[in-house]
């Protein structure tokens, strides 16, 4: 096995932290890169959110490039994003009360304003289109739930019954799978029944997918030809040309590494991409006190016992 992809935190010559990231690609049906163990189970998350968009994408083909993305985004409730949120609600048609993601911390105390909002307005949409009851759309007997079960296990070719589930964040549920198999879900997302449609609208909106400060949406826009959408725990799928899925997951479930690592695999894969190599670390003043980078490559002088 490859070893994973060490990400260092480095305060002045001191290593403080080191996160290891596991990370897969796959073309043409087969793994042509890994690092770290590509057999890994790991759930989606929000990283699922396109994957989540594709049967509304087939029973709605009235919704438009900006209703699709967010529906597969994790928004920071920026004011666009939140427009995009209560337009889907209106074409849905749904009421801000029938959305059950809950409520966030940090951000104003009603749904709309909780990062998978868009998720779920898109799942009520669903519920309209196909004449399902909305209540308790977000429980794992609910038909929209199994209808996600179903998309997974199907762009992964799995046995759904084989497919490990959970409660996400949001309350609706989360799928785990091999990494290997995520990676494969992803490079042939755009074959799947709606892939082109949510892979083009993902592309077109990057604004509404995420933070501009996210590794997803960094890569979107430094190159426009992907789509790629990060989730809790670490983790960051994507999608290039050529039908190249790819996956990576931090072993700790931390985010931080996610954008060097990212850059440190796709110089593997010989792929250019205008992604940071290192991230500078800063104090409350502004001041650079030190870098995120891969370890071996800025490693002071004084290493801890890792």
């Amino acid at each position: 096995m490859v070893e994973p992809i060490s990400v260092a935190v480095r305060r002045g010559s001191v290593v403080e932290a080191v996160h290891r990231v596991h990370a897969v690609a796959v073309q043409d049906g087969a793994v042509v890169a890994e690092a770290g163990d590509p057999a890994l189970v790991a759930f989606l998350r929000s990283s699922s959110k396109p994957i989540q968009a594709l049967p509304l994408a087939r029973a709605r083909p009235d919704l438009d490039e900006t209703d699709l993305a967010i529906a597969a985004a994790s928004h920071v409730a920026t004011q666009q994003q939140i427009e995009a949120v209560r337009r889907l609600l209106e074409q849905a048609p749904a009421s801000e009360a029938e959305l059950d993601c809950g409520l966030q911390d940090g951000r104003p105390p009603e749904p709309t304003y909780h990062n998978c909002s868009g998720k779920h307005a898109g799942m009520l949409a669903l519920c309209r289109a196909h004449g399902w009851p909305a209540e308790g759309y977000r429980h794992s007997s609910h038909p929209v739930q199994q209808a996600m079960l179903s998309e997974h296990a199907a762009a992964a070719e799995v046995d759904a019954s084989e497919v490990p589930t959970a409660i996400d964040g949001c309350g609706v549920v989360t799928f785990a799978l091999p990494l290997e198999r995520v990676a494969y879900a992803f490079s042939r997302f755009e074959e799947l029944d709606g892939g082109a449609q949510v892979a083009a609208a993902v592309r077109a909106r990057p604004d509404l997918i995420g933070g501009a400060a996210g590794a997803d949406v960094q890569l979107m826009r430094a190159a426009p030809g992907w789509i790629a959408k990060g989730g809790a725990e670490g983790l960051l799928c994507a999608a290039g040309p050529g039908g190249l899925g790819m996956v990576l997951k931090s072993e700790d479930g931390n985010q931080r590494p996610l954008a060097v690592a990212l850059a440190s695999f796709l110089t593997r894969l010989e792929v250019s991409v205008d992604v940071p190599t290192s991230i500078p670390v800063r104090n409350s003043h502004g001041e650079m006190v030190g870098k995120v980078g891969i370890l071996s490559e800025i490693a002071g002088k004084f290493l801890p016992n890792l």
